[in-house]
């Protein structure tokens, strides 16, 4: 305190700082993504525990004997579904009552913005079936979900053959203290919106749906399960949800703990964990699992049905059976028995899970990293951005040079207008509204005056008032106070990065990865433009490292950490798919990331860009 509260070495440290403001920014950028390469390396991160004594010990024993059973329950749903065309819902009722469950149905309904090219659906209706265990142990104030997804063709029909195994074999057991739901949605996502909106009374996306007719207790956690062979050679754990949010780090801990016990290969991201991490295949594949779990992350859509009960506290993650190349096995009895022992472990518990992580990364289930190790990284990105500030303050606090008669410099003491700096904000913001609202308001009049559909009508309508963004705000400050000053446009940048600090570091609060990709292409723009670097060039840098650039080239780094990759043409069709699903998901789900990006994000970075060509 006493180097800020001495003004004489006040002034020595802000000199310092300013005098050295670059190379000091080069440091830390440098410093902030060693910072998180350095992450995946396991000597850094943490082994994971079980913080929640309830959970605390595995030694309980599976006896589900009825693989076999479900696998046929689930030849038995496929054939009815491919008779009704659909979710068969007559079947599933008699079939959920013949177990002793109480089984209600919930119809919806929602006719989507713009047709969902990827699943080609437009307006969907369809019927939620699930049935209750009613706790014989209990007052009936708490609940878990199995859900299992209905999806088209022959996916997902082991899945319900098994939660209906399931169902019949816990009907049996009196140890129970909590209700269990077994839940059949229809329409993916969209189907288990409706029936958390039901269930919780909620109405937040304006789909319509039946109320319904029986509730369970307050939901403490739910698994999604999502079978789509008889032979399954690994079980993936998939995490990521809504706005980036992730479950309670127990229930991972819980689902690693019981795949130990049970000798069954599970894997994240598709990835099995390896014991070579001090070589460098061992560490590249460290930062390949956690580069896909911070992508996924920063998407914010759900990756899961799992993805949309997050939003209702409700800790959730989805199983996933993976039948691969690998030699090892697992049949339907051993998945059973995994899904057993976790609901008995869950049933044990006495408050919500809270005690252990709810912002993490993982480079396996076996080590995390939780948000004391990498915020830091963020924190040096976003360190630059204040350091900038600092130096503009100074530049605009320094009195101007003098002339050789003594005058001030009246070109440099000249204060910019009020309008000069606040024309571009609005304008800027102006056009990330239109960005926002345009595309769906227009896709109408696209479709009746081009040969395009309605979906690549949104897509092109979005591309379009993006790019013309680059022009309309061009020299905005020009626009009602004539000739722009020098010190206006050092306002302007000390206003943008100022903003642009604030905006990546309540992202980052919320979506670490979005905020962290984010900075790793905005705070160099924000560091170095200014009216008097070569155009062309820093016009071209700017545009690659601009939002829309950014999702591009997240799309084929994507794909190859999937080591699926793709050639230009097919990423290019993957990248359209990309911005129409990520405006569904904002207008069917509550998806934050569009509306970020047009409203805030693009706006923002727009500023820089009338900074660059400043006259």
């Amino acid at each position: 305190m006493g180097l800020l509260s001495d003004p004489n070495r006040r002034r020595a440290l802000i000199s310092m700082l300013t005098r050295l403001n670059a190379p000091i920014c080069v440091v830390c950028y440098m410093a902030g993504v060693a910072w998180f390469m350095g992450l995946a390396f396991e000597p850094f991160t943490l082994r994971t525990y079980m913080s929640e004594n309830a959970m605390g010990s595995t030694m309980v024993e599976e006896r589900f004997p009825s693989g076999e059973r479900a696998l046929a329950t689930g030849r038995e749903f496929s054939a009815h579904k491919k008779r009704a065309g659909g979710m068969p819902v007559d079947w599933l009722v008699k079939t959920m009552q013949a177990r002793g469950l109480e089984v209600f149905t919930q119809r919806f309904s929602r006719t989507l913005p713009f047709p969902d090219e990827n699943k080609e659906r437009y307006m969907v209706k369809g019927t939620n079936v699930y049935g209750i265990l009613r706790a014989p142990r209990a007052p009936r104030t708490e609940a878990l979900v199995l859900s299992a997804p209905c999806t088209p063709g022959d996916n997902n029909n082991q899945a319900v053959g098994l939660l209906l195994g399931l169902a019949q074999y816990f009907r049996n057991q009196i140890f129970w203290a909590k209700d269990i739901i077994f839940l059949v949605n229809e329409h993916d996502l969209i189907g288990m919106q409706a029936w958390l909106e039901g269930y919780h009374h909620t109405n937040t996306t304006g789909m319509d749906w039946s109320p319904l007719q029986g509730r369970g207790g307050s939901i403490q956690a739910a698994l999604s399960l999502e079978l789509s062979s008889d032979v399954i050679t690994s079980m993936d754990l998939v995490l990521e949800g809504l706005n980036g949010q992730l479950p309670n780090l127990d229930l991972a801990n819980l689902f690693y703990a019981f795949c130990q016990k049970i000798g069954v290969l599970c894997t994240i991201q598709g990835k099995l964990q390896r014991n070579d991490w001090d070589s460098v295949s061992g560490y590249s594949h460290s930062v390949q699992t956690m580069m896909l779990m911070v992508m996924k992350q920063a998407s914010g859509r759900p990756w899961g049905d799992h993805g949309l009960f997050l939003r209702y506290h409700i800790e959730a993650a989805t199983i996933r059976g993976i039948n691969s190349f690998r030699q090892y096995k697992t049949d339907a009895t051993t998945i059973g028995r995994l899904l057993e022992g976790m609901y008995r472990k869950l049933n044990n518990l006495l408050e919500r899970l809270h005690q252990s992580y709810f912002f993490y990364l993982m480079p396996s289930l076996s080590h995390f990293v939780s948000i004391g190790y990498y915020m830091p990284a963020f924190g040096l990105l976003a360190v630059i951005l204040l350091l900038r500030a600092l130096d503009l303050w100074v530049q605009l606090a320094t009195p101007p040079p003098r002339t050789e008669d003594g005058v001030p410099d009246t070109e440099q003491m000249s204060s910019p207008g009020v309008l000069s700096v606040l024309t571009p904000l609005v304008i800027s913001h102006l056009t990330g509204a239109a960005l926002y609202t345009l595309p769906i308001q227009f896709q109408e009049m696209a479709v009746e005056h081009f040969p395009v559909s309605e979906t690549e009508a949104v897509v092109l309508t979005a591309i379009a008032v993006y790019t013309a963004g680059l022009a309309l705000p061009h020299n905005t400050h020009r626009l009602l106070s004539g000739e722009g000053t020098e010190q206006g446009w050092k306002v302007l940048k000390l206003v943008a990065v100022l903003y642009l600090a604030v905006l990546l570091g309540c992202t980052a609060l919320i979506n670490f990865s979005l905020g962290f990709i984010l900075a790793l292409t905005l705070v160099p723009v924000a560091a170095f433009v200014t009216p008097h670097v070569p155009k062309v060039l820093s016009a071209f840098i700017l545009v690659i490292l601009s939002p829309a650039c950014t999702l591009l080239f997240s799309v084929f780094f994507f794909q190859e950490l999937q080591e699926v990759p793709t050639s230009f043409q097919e990423g290019w069709l993957l990248y359209l798919s990309v911005i129409s699903q990520g405006i569904l998901d904002h207008f069917l789900y509550g998806s934050l990331v569009y509306p970020l990006i047009a409203l805030l994000v693009y706006p923002c970075w727009l500023l820089f860009w009338n900074i660059l060509f400043w006259k």
